[in-house]
């Protein structure tokens, strides 16, 4: 009988594959590939999915590799992945382009287009999800109108990790949170007609909607020379990162929160009950009958990468090290350099910096940047409260959750202790455990637990608690006052 499955993650940044022992409860190998981030216009996010598929199979050989374990002893691999990333596919399953990413924001105009077809309201009670720069919709549109040529090869819109398991062997399909999250399927798991007709598509675009845990496929002969597992091992549907993420780490039971540092910034808390709100975004939980109300801003870690390029490539332990004596908001920086996802929903917003004389250094820059993102997860918690969500117990993962720096001003602009998920490899520790439940290696959905090491709190600095507070409520201010100045910028680079 097989003892260890794979969890594969398809990231903005990379693809991480991890080989799982799952009697141990342990991680035996781990493998991340590079992936490149296309932006060729103000607001294009897109990557490459032969690139996911290249590192998916060079990630599969890594950990069988670096473990030893013969081939027969895996049962199943899932995937998952950002979401909804969308990709067009031919009739034959291969991709007419490049992905279009969740944090893309180049489908303005059909956004509004959308908006006037069909009630706001109508869209937020069905799916969870108000129109926003994230809904799939307008980018079908947008690809419509300005790639008649690849929209006239596209046979299907499927998500990434999708995708990556299609190409494994799976058949067509989308996990349910892709086709809630993209406002083309609802809540119960059904299509949303009302959508297909308001933007003139055809149901037929969007193929079965499956739910984690469930068999897809099988492993075909040519993914099975490609990555050294046998022909034939089960494919299970794993569901988007940032509720594997957030799974993996224990955000089970109401009260429980998870702040992500990936790429983009994602906060999730669990909940008994499905919660909407326009602001926020909701996913089913993996274990059925929960429900994860979520955030995602379009920049996080993205943003750091960038300004760490920006500033000279310097190490981000070096950056640390140097803003760490820095004093707090000093600077003032807008996170709206892909436009914003939740709370606003607005494609057209833009990055600032505010507050700069000739005294500040990059140090300073740096610190603001880091303080940014902070006070975005902020302003997000204030919406769960407004939502009655409770937050409780709030844990932080990812890349992000290493830098110590990073995660003091977030527990002294939050207000309330972090607790890091140690060595927690994301997503893909999710993947791996949903693909136990799926071939019935693991009978209980709360079996993460056992796989997840905690970290001591990180207490929130009272020097700082007040400061922040002041500082975030001038963010608000500052975010207002600038906003028509970012859509007229936008407006004209559109132009």
């Amino acid at each position: 009988m097989p003892e260890f499955t794979i969890g594969v993650d398809i990231g903005t940044t990379g693809t991480k594959t991890v080989l799982v022992d799952v009697d141990a409860a342990r991680i035996v190998a781990q493998s991340t590939g590079e992936t490149t981030l296309h932006s060729d216009a103000p607001g294009h996010a897109e990557a490459d999915p032969w690139q996911w598929l290249a590192n998916t199979h060079a990630g599969i050989r890594a950990v069988l590799a670096e473990s030893g374990i013969s081939p027969d002893r895996v049962g199943a691999v899932a995937t998952t992945g950002m979401v909804p990333a969308v990709v067009a596919v031919d009739r034959d399953g291969n991709p007419v382009r490049r992905a279009i990413l969740q944090n893309d924001a180049r489908a303005t105009r059909e956004i509004d287009t959308l908006k006037e077809r069909i009630d706001d309201e109508t869209v937020l009670a069905a799916t969870g999800s108000a129109i926003t720069q994230q809904s799939v919709a307008p980018t079908a549109l947008w690809l419509r109108g300005n790639e008649p040529d690849c929209w006239q090869r596209t046979a299907r819109l499927v998500g990434s990790y999708d995708w990556v398991l299609m190409a494994l062997g799976a058949a067509p399909h989308v996990e349910l949170n892709w086709a809630i999250e993209s406002g083309l399927g609802m809540l119960d798991g059904g299509r949303f007609d009302p959508m297909f007709a308001a933007a003139g598509l055809s149901t037929d675009l969007v193929p079965q909607v499956l739910s984690p845990g469930q068999r897809a496929g099988e492993l075909s002969p040519a993914a099975a020379e490609a990555t050294g597992l046998l022909a034939g091992l089960p494919l299970i549907v794993g569901g988007a990162d940032h509720v594997l993420s957030a799974y993996a780490a224990g955000v089970n039971r109401p009260g429980d929160c998870l702040v992500k540092l990936g790429g983009a910034g994602d906060i999730l808390a669990a909940s008994e009950r499905p919660v909407v709100d326009a602001r926020l975004y909701l996913d089913a939980h993996p274990v059925p009958g929960r429900w994860l109300p979520n955030g995602c801003m379009a920049t996080s870690g993205s943003l750091i990468r960038w300004f760490q390029t920006l500033s000279g490539g310097h190490d981000l332990v070096a950056l640390d090290d140097e803003a760490q004596t820095r004093s707090p908001a000093e600077v003032l920086c807008l996170p709206y350099f892909l436009g914003e996802k939740s709370p606003l929903h607005d494609p057209d917003l833009r990055g600032a910096f505010v507050g700069l004389d000739l005294s500040h250094t990059r140090a300073d820059m740096y610190r603001s940047v880091l303080e940014a993102i902070a006070f975005g997860f902020r302003h997000h918690t204030e919406v769960f409260a407004h939502m009655g969500v409770s937050l409780e117990r709030a844990m932080v993962t990812n890349g992000g959750s290493r830098s110590v720096l990073w995660k003091q001003i977030l527990a002294d602009v939050l207000g309330t202790p972090l607790i890091p998920v140690i060595g927690h490899p994301g997503a893909s520790l999710g993947a791996a455990v949903i693909a136990a439940v799926g071939i019935g290696l693991l009978g209980d959905w709360d079996s993460t637990q056992a796989f997840q090491t905690l970290g001591d709190p990180v207490v929130p600095d009272a020097r700082h608690v007040d400061r922040y507070a002041e500082a975030y409520a001038e963010w608000r201010t500052l975010g207002d006052v600038l906003t028509p100045v970012s859509h007229r910028m936008a407006r004209k680079a559109r132009s």
